[in-house]
């Protein structure tokens, strides 16, 4: 008798069927440091390191942002941006977004430790095939429950970037920029974002 495959965990009764019980952290410590680990509600969800392309989209936009807001070089400062940083939400959900920012007013200092405990007031998902629909459907609705204010969704695939807010219990889509545009998107309106520099074009 053997464990079912994949990352799932599972325990078994005594008539030999599988009862699946609530992955931990201790799972997702025991994971390959070759994937990114993350718990959501309950069940341990194993993504590879993301393709190169994805990687230029996530180091480009840091860069854009961690100088005018995180620094406060060309722009009103106030902010902490971090990269792939790890969220401890309500639930024992685990997440790892791609960027995530927090108001200095809200989060002062930076927690020591690996992972966050204050909700985030911007997060970003750069979407690739193997994680598009868990981002989108698995992540997108603990982001609201959490109340994490804006949500980026950029696939460097179709050169899209959708800028969500959070309106009562959900996300209400505010803006979808594509291609080679110039834009100002919420909550960093105060300085434009050329897309063509973050997909290396234009």
């Amino acid at each position: 008798m053997t464990m079912e495959s994949g990352w799932g965990v599972g325990v078994y009764r005594s008539e030999g069927t599988v009862e699946k019980k609530p992955a931990t952290y201790a799972d997702l410590e025991a994971l390959p440091e070759t994937v990114i680990g993350e718990l959501i509600d309950g069940v341990l969800h194993a993504s590879p390191r993301p393709a190169l392309r994805h990687s230029l989209v996530s180091s480009r936009l840091n860069g854009e942002l961690s100088g005018p807001y995180d620094k406060g070089r060309g722009g009103p400062g106030g902010w902490f941006i971090l990269f792939e940083p790890e969220l401890h939400l309500s639930g024992g959900n685990v997440l790892v977004p791609d960027l995530a920012g927090w108001r200095r007013e809200r989060m002062p200092g930076i927690p020591s430790g690996v992972g966050c405990t204050v909700v985030p007031d911007w997060v970003c998902e750069v979407l690739s095939p193997s994680t598009s629909r868990l981002d989108r459907f698995a992540k997108q609705p603990i982001y609201g429950r959490e109340g994490v204010k804006h949500l980026w969704l950029i696939d460097p695939k179709v050169r899209t970037l959708e800028v969500w807010r959070l309106e009562g219990a959900g996300y209400q889509k505010v803006a979808q920029h594509e291609g080679l545009a110039k834009v100002r998107a919420e909550p960093f309106e105060a300085i434009e974002l050329e897309l063509g520099f973050l997909w290396d074009e234009g």
